[in-house]
């Protein structure tokens, strides 16, 4: 298409795993014209940069059930909405070194245990059983969930987009988000690079780009973006089938297989926030410092690519997912902190709910963006 329709009854922004699953969601349950908006390609956000890892190991009630709810979406892909996601459901591994880590993680297992995840406490020499090229030098345990996992994000955003569009939605690319209008507080439409279509319900999906969307018609969504890299190894020989994807939590270095290689990611402290995916070799030091310390037979495996995306970050750590109380029928879901992904599919079903007046299957009241400045502290401490 050349230009936008002149109505609809809801439009998305963003084409990455939230906002496909969103118009999954939506048309699925019978909501007509529905449209989502993508400025570039679907998924070439911050979605496809994603190094692909799904879990429900987290320390907050309500992550854990995001997560969880996921992972039974993610098993079922192939029949529902119908997509071969290349789904490993290995496990996932976090190395501890200190015992305050070490409390935190006995903590949140007791937490998801509670709820129904079978995650556990184990030694170091299980952990190194698990992970083969971890070395245990420093570690004081581990934290293991083995229902959690890795798959393909741009899988996961085709097998959506297929469904919704065959479900009757429409999905735009190539479509840039110029303005919002509103009369009052009840929007009326949505400018874009094709032309303007009429509206009266916006569902912000714009992951790093939300801050300023939400802004434009009075809502504050504290999103900021933040440059995240990965690189991918040559072939490792005999790397184990069942690798879990593998957290050393201190430092944030992961990895999890990649082909006959490893995918291997790590936060960077001196990263400033912006919207730059140039990759950079500034980060590497550090990596390699950490690879020798933790995995040392890794620094004799060269390197075949890598890339850079953006987390979108907020203050707790926690998403933003509700709907405005000051502009009616502008809907979020967003600012996921680096665990967007994996709660993707759970997070399309509530924002489905939140639009046909119905109570989702979890309380997301805790994550309404109007929750900064309250004494309640609900920060997730489970991330990367």
């Amino acid at each position: 298409m050349t230009t936008v329709p002149e109505s609809a009854d809801v439009v998305i922004v963003g084409g990455g795993v939230m906002g496909t699953s969103i118009a999954f969601h939506l048309a699925e349950a019978g909501v007509e014209r529905v449209l989502l908006l993508e400025k570039d390609q679907l998924g070439s956000g911050s979605t496809c940069k994603a190094a692909g890892g799904v879990r429900a190991n987290f320390s907050d009630s309500v992550n854990i059930a995001l997560g969880a709810r996921s992972l039974e979406a993610f098993a079922a892909f192939a029949e529902r909405p119908g997509q071969e996601i290349d789904l490993h459901r290995v496990g996932y591994l976090f190395l501890l070194e200190t015992d305050e880590q070490f409390e935190q993680f006995r903590e949140s297992t007791q937490l998801q245990n509670a709820l129904g995840q079978p995650t556990r406490m184990i030694s170091v020499d299980e952990a190194v059983a698990l992970a083969p090229i971890v070395a245990p030098d420093g570690l004081v345990g581990a934290c293991f969930s083995p229902t959690g996992g890795h798959c393909t994000p741009e899988s996961v955003v085709l097998g959506y987009a297929t469904a919704a569009r065959r479900l009757g939605a429409t999905l735009l690319t190539g479509c840039e988000v110029i303005g919002i209008d509103a009369v009052g507080n009840h929007l009326t439409a949505v400018r874009t690079s094709l032309g303007t279509v009429r509206t009266g319900t916006v569902i912000c999906a714009a992951g790093a780009w939300s801050e300023g969307l939400a802004a434009s018609v009075g809502v504050e969504l504290p999103v900021t973006p933040l440059r995240r890299q990965i690189v991918v190894t040559e072939a490792i020989p005999d790397l184990p089938a069942g690798l879990p994807m593998t957290i050393d939590f201190g430092s944030t270095f992961y990895f999890h297989r990649e082909g006959p290689g490893l995918l291997v990611g790590m936060s960077d402290p001196d990263e400033q926030p912006g919207f730059s995916v140039n990759r950079t070799d500034t980060w590497i030091p550090r990596l390699t410092d950490v690879m020798a310390r933790r995995a040392p037979s890794l620094l004799e495996v060269g390197l075949t690519g890598g890339w850079a995306g953006l987390y979108e970050i907020t203050p707790d750590h926690n998403a933003l997912i509700g709907e405005a109380d000051h502009v009616s029928r502008f809907l979020y879901a967003t600012g996921f902190s680096g665990h967007g992904f994996l709660q993707g599919p759970a997070v399309g079903e509530v924002i489905r709910e939140l639009y046909l007046g119905r109570k989702p299957f979890v309380d997301i009241s805790p994550l309404d963006a109007g929750r900064f400045g309250h004494s309640a502290n609900r920060a997730e401490r489970n991330i990367v």
